[in-house]
Protein backbone atom coordinates (compact mmCIF):
# COMPACT_ATOMS: atom_id res chain seq x y z
CA UNK A 1 0.00 0.00 0.00
CA UNK A 2 1.66 3.31 -0.91
CA UNK A 3 2.10 5.07 2.00
CA UNK A 4 0.52 8.88 2.11
CA UNK A 5 1.31 9.93 5.97
CA UNK A 6 2.82 9.05 9.18
CA UNK A 7 2.48 10.54 12.97
CA UNK A 8 5.16 9.28 15.86
CA UNK A 9 4.86 9.60 19.45
CA UNK A 10 6.34 12.93 20.71
CA UNK A 11 6.46 14.34 17.40
CA UNK A 12 3.31 14.25 15.69
CA UNK A 13 3.36 14.32 11.62
CA UNK A 14 6.30 13.86 9.63
CA UNK A 15 7.43 13.28 6.08
CA UNK A 16 6.89 9.91 5.43
CA UNK A 17 9.66 9.34 4.12
CA UNK A 18 11.68 10.66 7.69
CA UNK A 19 13.35 7.69 9.50
CA UNK A 20 11.52 7.52 12.63
CA UNK A 21 12.26 3.91 14.29
CA UNK A 22 16.02 3.27 16.16
CA UNK A 23 18.12 0.16 14.71
CA UNK A 24 17.64 -1.08 18.24
CA UNK A 25 13.74 -1.12 17.98
CA UNK A 26 11.81 -4.34 19.55
CA UNK A 27 9.68 -4.18 17.09
CA UNK A 28 12.82 -4.74 14.86
CA UNK A 29 14.84 -6.97 16.82
CA UNK A 30 12.40 -9.44 17.92
CA UNK A 31 8.94 -8.21 16.21
CA UNK A 32 7.45 -7.12 19.75
CA UNK A 33 4.71 -5.02 18.67
CA UNK A 34 1.22 -4.70 18.75
CA UNK A 35 -0.94 -3.08 15.34
CA UNK A 36 -4.50 -2.71 14.03
CA UNK A 37 -5.25 -2.23 10.64
CA UNK A 38 -8.59 -0.22 9.76
CA UNK A 39 -10.73 1.52 6.74
CA UNK A 40 -11.03 5.20 6.53
CA UNK A 41 -14.35 6.07 5.00
CA UNK A 42 -15.58 9.38 4.45
CA UNK A 43 -12.78 10.76 6.41
CA UNK A 44 -14.38 8.89 9.44
CA UNK A 45 -12.00 5.30 10.98
CA UNK A 46 -14.95 2.89 10.98
CA UNK A 47 -14.46 1.10 14.30
CA UNK A 48 -12.40 2.77 15.82
CA UNK A 49 -12.46 1.89 19.72
CA UNK A 50 -13.15 -1.66 18.74
CA UNK A 51 -9.21 -1.56 17.23
CA UNK A 52 -8.20 0.82 19.68
CA UNK A 53 -9.67 -2.11 22.69
CA UNK A 54 -7.83 -4.52 20.66
CA UNK A 55 -4.60 -3.08 20.16
CA UNK A 56 -4.40 -2.59 23.72
CA UNK A 57 -5.52 -6.14 24.51
CA UNK A 58 -2.57 -7.19 22.12
CA UNK A 59 -0.20 -5.15 23.40
CA UNK A 60 -0.88 -6.77 27.20
CA UNK A 61 -0.37 -9.90 25.82
CA UNK A 62 2.34 -9.01 23.87
CA UNK A 63 3.64 -7.28 27.57
CA UNK A 64 4.18 -4.29 26.22
CA UNK A 65 3.25 -1.11 28.39
CA UNK A 66 0.23 0.30 28.19
CA UNK A 67 -0.95 2.45 25.56
CA UNK A 68 -2.33 5.73 25.64
CA UNK A 69 -5.69 5.61 23.30
CA UNK A 70 -6.48 9.51 23.46
CA UNK A 71 -2.52 9.85 22.60
CA UNK A 72 -3.08 7.62 19.52
CA UNK A 73 -6.64 9.05 18.25
CA UNK A 74 -4.45 12.70 18.47
CA UNK A 75 -1.85 10.66 16.02
CA UNK A 76 -4.44 9.56 13.88
CA UNK A 77 -6.13 12.72 13.44
CA UNK A 78 -2.97 14.64 12.48
CA UNK A 79 -1.83 11.70 10.03
CA UNK A 80 -5.27 11.90 8.65
CA UNK A 81 -5.04 16.14 7.47
CA UNK A 82 -1.88 15.76 6.36
CA UNK A 83 -3.03 12.92 4.29
CA UNK A 84 -5.86 14.87 2.70
CA UNK A 85 -7.52 11.17 1.72
CA UNK A 86 -11.42 11.00 2.74
CA UNK A 87 -11.40 7.25 2.08
CA UNK A 88 -8.02 5.50 3.05
CA UNK A 89 -6.20 2.70 4.94
CA UNK A 90 -5.41 3.50 9.02
CA UNK A 91 -2.27 1.60 10.35
CA UNK A 92 -1.64 1.62 14.07
CA UNK A 93 1.41 0.57 15.59
CA UNK A 94 2.48 0.34 19.21
CA UNK A 95 6.04 -0.91 19.72
CA UNK A 96 8.56 -2.07 22.17
CA UNK A 97 10.78 0.99 21.91
CA UNK A 98 14.05 0.69 21.79
CA UNK A 99 16.11 -2.12 23.57
CA UNK A 100 17.63 -0.19 25.86
CA UNK A 101 15.70 2.34 27.02
CA UNK A 102 11.80 0.10 26.73
CA UNK A 103 10.65 3.57 26.04
CA UNK A 104 7.49 2.69 23.80
CA UNK A 105 6.87 4.10 20.47
CA UNK A 106 3.07 5.00 18.92
CA UNK A 107 3.12 4.89 15.10
CA UNK A 108 -0.19 6.01 12.55
CA UNK A 109 0.37 5.57 8.97
CA UNK A 110 -2.15 6.62 6.41
CA UNK A 111 -2.05 4.67 3.19
CA UNK A 112 -3.99 4.58 -0.05
CA UNK A 113 -6.41 1.70 -0.39
CA UNK A 114 -5.31 -1.24 -2.75
CA UNK A 115 -6.42 -0.63 -6.21
CA UNK A 116 -7.10 -3.89 -7.41
CA UNK A 117 -9.58 -5.05 -4.26
CA UNK A 118 -12.61 -4.09 -6.17
CA UNK A 119 -11.65 -6.10 -9.35
CA UNK A 120 -11.03 -8.99 -7.63
CA UNK A 121 -14.17 -8.69 -5.59
CA UNK A 122 -16.40 -8.60 -9.05
CA UNK A 123 -14.32 -11.74 -10.39
CA UNK A 124 -13.59 -13.38 -6.68
CA UNK A 125 -10.56 -14.79 -5.23
CA UNK A 126 -9.05 -18.68 -5.46
CA UNK A 127 -7.89 -20.03 -1.55
CA UNK A 128 -5.65 -22.99 -0.84
CA UNK A 129 -5.62 -24.58 2.40
CA UNK A 130 -2.83 -24.72 4.38
CA UNK A 131 -1.90 -26.90 7.52
CA UNK A 132 -0.51 -25.92 10.83
CA UNK A 133 1.66 -28.00 12.80
CA UNK A 134 -0.32 -27.39 16.25
CA UNK A 135 -4.00 -29.07 16.58
CA UNK A 136 -6.63 -26.45 17.78
CA UNK A 137 -6.99 -27.38 21.51
CA UNK A 138 -2.95 -27.07 21.66
CA UNK A 139 -3.32 -23.46 19.78
CA UNK A 140 -5.88 -22.41 21.78
CA UNK A 141 -4.59 -23.34 25.11
CA UNK A 142 -1.18 -22.47 24.99
CA UNK A 143 -1.12 -18.40 25.46
CA UNK A 144 2.32 -18.18 24.51
CA UNK A 145 1.61 -18.71 20.83
CA UNK A 146 -0.31 -15.68 21.16
CA UNK A 147 -3.43 -16.97 19.30
CA UNK A 148 -5.87 -14.29 18.55
CA UNK A 149 -2.92 -11.35 18.78
CA UNK A 150 -2.28 -8.76 16.25
CA UNK A 151 1.62 -8.81 16.85
CA UNK A 152 4.25 -7.66 14.09
CA UNK A 153 5.53 -11.26 14.03
CA UNK A 154 3.44 -11.80 10.62
CA UNK A 155 6.42 -13.86 8.45
CA UNK A 156 4.35 -16.98 8.83
CA UNK A 157 1.03 -14.94 7.84
CA UNK A 158 3.32 -13.67 4.63
CA UNK A 159 4.84 -16.85 3.62
CA UNK A 160 1.19 -18.15 3.42
CA UNK A 161 0.13 -15.68 1.44
CA UNK A 162 3.29 -16.10 -1.07
CA UNK A 163 2.66 -19.74 -1.34
CA UNK A 164 -1.12 -19.11 -1.94
CA UNK A 165 0.64 -17.20 -5.00
CA UNK A 166 2.95 -19.91 -5.98
CA UNK A 167 0.44 -22.23 -6.60
CA UNK A 168 -1.58 -20.12 -8.78
CA UNK A 169 -4.49 -18.94 -6.26
CA UNK A 170 -5.03 -15.52 -4.49
CA UNK A 171 -5.01 -16.80 -0.86
CA UNK A 172 -4.76 -18.77 1.88
CA UNK A 173 -7.10 -20.62 5.15
CA UNK A 174 -5.25 -22.28 7.36
CA UNK A 175 -6.32 -25.80 8.48
CA UNK A 176 -5.32 -27.40 12.33
CA UNK A 177 -3.75 -30.81 12.06
CA UNK A 178 -7.10 -32.52 12.66
CA UNK A 179 -7.98 -30.68 9.12
CA UNK A 180 -9.64 -27.99 10.72
CA UNK A 181 -10.91 -24.57 9.52
CA UNK A 182 -9.45 -21.96 11.24
CA UNK A 183 -9.11 -18.52 9.65
CA UNK A 184 -6.93 -16.68 6.85
CA UNK A 185 -3.41 -15.00 7.05
CA UNK A 186 -4.90 -11.54 7.71
CA UNK A 187 -8.92 -12.83 6.99
CA UNK A 188 -12.14 -14.25 9.12
CA UNK A 189 -13.49 -17.03 6.36
CA UNK A 190 -17.12 -17.87 5.65
CA UNK A 191 -19.70 -20.31 3.65
CA UNK A 192 -23.51 -21.00 3.33
CA UNK A 193 -25.51 -23.58 2.70
CA UNK A 194 -29.18 -23.13 1.95
CA UNK A 195 -29.86 -19.32 3.87
CA UNK A 196 -26.96 -20.36 6.96
CA UNK A 197 -23.63 -19.07 7.31
CA UNK A 198 -20.97 -20.97 8.79
CA UNK A 199 -17.50 -19.63 10.62
CA UNK A 200 -15.03 -20.79 12.83
CA UNK A 201 -15.74 -19.90 16.38
CA UNK A 202 -12.91 -18.21 18.56
CA UNK A 203 -12.44 -21.02 21.30
CA UNK A 204 -10.21 -22.38 17.99
CA UNK A 205 -7.77 -19.63 19.01
CA UNK A 206 -8.16 -17.22 15.73
CA UNK A 207 -8.49 -14.06 15.81
CA UNK A 208 -11.62 -11.60 16.58
CA UNK A 209 -12.33 -9.94 13.64
CA UNK A 210 -13.91 -6.48 14.20
CA UNK A 211 -15.25 -6.86 10.64
CA UNK A 212 -16.25 -10.47 11.67
CA UNK A 213 -18.16 -8.84 14.53
CA UNK A 214 -19.95 -6.62 12.26
CA UNK A 215 -20.44 -9.59 9.39
CA UNK A 216 -22.49 -11.89 12.83
CA UNK A 217 -24.59 -8.32 12.97
CA UNK A 218 -25.36 -7.29 9.31
CA UNK A 219 -26.16 -11.45 8.03
CA UNK A 220 -27.95 -11.99 10.85
CA UNK A 221 -30.23 -8.56 10.02
CA UNK A 222 -30.64 -9.73 6.17
CA UNK A 223 -32.15 -13.38 7.07
CA UNK A 224 -29.20 -15.74 7.27
CA UNK A 225 -28.78 -17.45 9.97
CA UNK A 226 -25.21 -17.66 11.65
CA UNK A 227 -23.44 -20.72 13.53
CA UNK A 228 -20.26 -20.57 14.78
CA UNK A 229 -18.47 -23.68 15.31
CA UNK A 230 -15.81 -26.74 14.68
CA UNK A 231 -16.03 -27.75 11.07
CA UNK A 232 -13.39 -29.87 9.25
CA UNK A 233 -12.53 -28.43 5.57
CA UNK A 234 -14.51 -30.72 3.79
CA UNK A 235 -17.45 -28.49 4.88
CA UNK A 236 -16.25 -25.63 3.50
CA UNK A 237 -15.50 -27.10 0.07
CA UNK A 238 -18.92 -28.53 0.18
CA UNK A 239 -19.88 -25.45 0.33
CA UNK A 240 -22.45 -22.79 -1.87
CA UNK A 241 -20.75 -20.35 -1.01
CA UNK A 242 -17.60 -19.15 0.65
CA UNK A 243 -16.15 -15.53 0.98
CA UNK A 244 -14.21 -13.71 3.69
CA UNK A 245 -13.81 -10.82 5.70
CA UNK A 246 -11.44 -8.11 6.67
CA UNK A 247 -10.99 -4.39 7.52
CA UNK A 248 -9.28 -3.31 4.52
CA UNK A 249 -10.36 -5.79 1.78
CA UNK A 250 -13.88 -5.92 3.59
CA UNK A 251 -15.90 -8.97 1.78
CA UNK A 252 -14.44 -10.87 -0.69
CA UNK A 253 -16.18 -13.63 -2.85
CA UNK A 254 -14.22 -16.71 -2.84
CA UNK A 255 -14.70 -18.77 -6.29
CA UNK A 256 -12.33 -21.38 -6.20
CA UNK A 257 -10.67 -23.64 -3.29
CA UNK A 258 -7.72 -26.13 -3.67
CA UNK A 259 -7.99 -25.83 -7.09
CA UNK A 260 -11.81 -26.82 -7.46
CA UNK A 261 -14.69 -24.64 -8.08
CA UNK A 262 -16.91 -23.01 -4.67
CA UNK A 263 -20.71 -23.59 -5.62
CA UNK A 264 -21.17 -22.20 -9.27
CA UNK A 265 -17.58 -20.70 -9.41
CA UNK A 266 -18.88 -17.09 -9.47
CA UNK A 267 -19.29 -14.95 -6.53
CA UNK A 268 -22.36 -15.56 -4.24
CA UNK A 269 -25.32 -13.48 -3.68
CA UNK A 270 -25.06 -13.51 0.28
CA UNK A 271 -21.62 -12.12 -0.13
CA UNK A 272 -23.11 -9.38 -2.14
CA UNK A 273 -25.78 -8.57 0.24
CA UNK A 274 -22.92 -8.37 3.72
CA UNK A 275 -20.87 -6.18 1.30
CA UNK A 276 -23.28 -3.81 0.74
CA UNK A 277 -24.70 -3.83 4.01
CA UNK A 278 -21.30 -3.81 6.02
CA UNK A 279 -20.46 -0.46 3.19
CA UNK A 280 -23.97 1.20 4.47
CA UNK A 281 -22.98 0.47 8.11
CA UNK A 282 -19.83 2.76 7.36
CA UNK A 283 -21.49 5.59 5.62
CA UNK A 284 -23.80 5.65 8.82
CA UNK A 285 -20.93 5.62 11.52
CA UNK A 286 -20.10 8.41 13.33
Amino acid sequence: MTLLALAVSGLGAVDPDQPVLHADDLALLRGQAAFETLRVYAGKPFQWKAHLARLASSAERIGLPELDGDAFHSLAREALAAAGSADCVLRLYWTGGRESTGRPTGLVLVSAIPDDLEERRQRGIRLISLQLALDSRQRAASPWLLAGVKSTSYAVNMAAESEARRRGADDAVFLSTEGLVLEGPVTNVWWRKGSTLFTPSLDLGILAGVTRSEVLRLAREAGYAVEEGRYPIDAMRGAEETFTSSSVREIMPVVALDGHPVGDGTPGQAAATVQQALRHAASESG
